[in-house]
């Protein structure tokens, strides 16, 4: 058995890049930036008002000024302002030649086409400069996660088209002849597949394609068509038959069909009969069957991948730290998992850690991470902990 950490070194050795495509503005929300964009122009492009007013030469309390014309947004006044002249102004329009300050309109009185500026008129320009915000060449780097505020600024620098990271293919298989898709109806010794659903909806999340493929029965012909049907895939994932039984096919078959393996077993509760190596072109990750036990792996071993993969840092799950609500027995020689609510500030742990109960993940907010050997926590002592919601 190796540790997580060795496990995820493995793994990260194995993820390939995908390499980038091109895809319009509106559709790169949530995909990963694989190249710097810059901007095509200057933001803003003009000397623009902050605020409604007047645009003049020179600002003094009792200043009276003759209005030539007006400035919008869109609607700039093309001439030139002079001493002893004002121009009505709106926030956002270009300040016209020769102004070097907005008189808001709060600070002047208007007659006709004559304004006197107040005796307090604020002390600010009310004008934007030119390139304030970010000028043409200034760029949003590449290896970011492109967000709405992304996706603003994108646009503001004119960039229509943005190179993203190729959304990785992961095919789901699920092996088990107990097993049937939800919705159907189960014989008396059969259950219904979960695991494939839970891990389809964490791939989305990820910014990856998941395939949910059938369902691979205990069998080396099911289980040749299952493997026949991820052609394309980047990264295959199954889900039972990883362990040493007599009917756990996936250990024993997928070498003879072109399985290199990497390493198998990891010092973790849990989630210990995990395998990962290449299929053909394609990683390959063998997921313990037990519900639990999947998921756990899902979030440690597969989410960390998948990021790889679309560019983002080679790194472990990121982790935080909390305080214990309650305390905790010492922890036994592998790397424990362990389901746990927040109460209040502080972490519980569920008084069942056994790995068959979904019930008890569904309602966890965290995974405890405890080292092996970990003494006895005491309540009131930081732990780390990974988040799952």
């Amino acid at each position: 058995m190796i540790s997580v950490a060795e496990a995820l070194e493995h793994l990260f050795a194995l993820a390939r890049p995908l390499g980038s495509e091109t895809v319009p503005l509106l559709q790169a929300h949530g995909r990963v930036l694989a190249e710097d964009v810059a901007a095509t122009r200057d933001q803003p492009p003009f000397d623009g008002s902050a605020m409604d007013g007047y645009a003049v030469t020179e600002v003094a309390p009792g200043l009276r000024l003759r209005v030539i014309g007006e400035a919008a947004a869109g609607h700039g006044f093309d001439q030139t302002v002079k001493h002893g002249e004002a121009v009505r102004i709106f926030t956002g329009a270009p300040v016209p030649r020769g102004a070097k300050a907005v008189v808001i309109q709060e600070d002047v009185t208007r007659e006709g086409d004559w304004i006197t500026i107040g005796d307090s008129p604020e002390d600010n320009t009310h004008i934007r400069p030119a390139g304030g915000d970010f000028r043409v060449g200034d760029r949003v780097r590449a290896g970011r996660v492109i967000g709405p505020n992304d996706i603003a600024l994108m646009a503001a620098m004119n960039v229509a088209e943005v190179p993203v990271a190729r959304r990785p293919v992961v095919a789901l298989i699920s092996t088990g002849d107990e097993l049937v898709m939800p919705g159907e109806t189960p014989g008396p010794d059969q259950i219904i597949a979960s695991n494939t659903m839970g891990l389809h909806a964490l791939m989305r999340d990820l910014g990856a394609e998941p395939r949910l493929l059938p369902i691979a029965r205990d069998n080396e012909a099911s289980l040749r068509t299952a493997f026949e049907l991820t052609k394309g895939a980047d990264l295959i994932v199954t889900i039972g038959g990883a362990s040493v039984g007599d009917h756990d096919v996936v250990a024993r078959l997928a070498p003879q069909l072109g399985f290199d393996q990497s390493f198998y077993k990891v010092a973790m509760r849990p989630g210990k009969p995990l395998m990962a190596g290449n299929f053909g072109e394609a990683m390959m990750i063998g997921l313990p069957g037990n519900p639990v036990s999947a998921m756990v792996c899902g979030h440690v071993f597969v989410a960390p991948v998948v990021r790889a993969m679309l560019g983002l840092p080679a790194a472990a799950a990121p982790r935080k730290n909390a305080p214990l609500a309650e305390a905790l027995p010492a922890n036994g020689p592998r790397e424990h998992y362990m389901r746990a609510r927040f109460e209040g500030p502080g972490l519980v742990a569920f008084g069942s850690q056994d790995s068959s109960l979904l019930s008890i993940l569904g309602q966890a907010d965290a995974l405890i991470v405890r080292p092996p050997k970990d003494g006895p926590r005491a309540a009131g002592e930081t732990v780390e902990y990974l988040p799952i919601r």
